[in-house]
């Protein structure tokens, strides 16, 4: 249940942290991109952990954490990098 998180980060110090109690982590297997000033396509991003605040997630990927939405299929498009500190990725929802 807690794979992947950083270390001393469980699920339920997430859904604390974030005051969202079905905050959960996702599977990998979907499409994850993020959308970058002056790029005209999506860049794809490779991500070891996937968090759902319902229709916003939080991705990390090489280190930084990105702030995405969930889509209707699955997929997740991302916005913005947070940095790599989890806990003020959360405060960034």
């Amino acid at each position: 249940m807690n794979a992947g998180l950083p270390t001393g980060w469980t699920i339920e110090r997430v859904r604390s942290a974030s005051g969202d109690p079905e905050a959960a982590l996702l599977s990998l297997e979907r499409l994850v991109v993020v959308e970058e000033y002056g790029h005209a396509d999506y860049i794809p991003l490779q991500p070891d952990v996937i968090l759902s605040f319902h229709d916003l997630c939080l991705v990390r990927a090489k280190d930084d954490w990105f702030m995405g939405q969930l889509d209707d299929d699955g997929s997740v498009i991302c916005w913005a990098s947070y940095g790599s500190d989890l806990d003020e990725a959360i405060r960034g929802l």
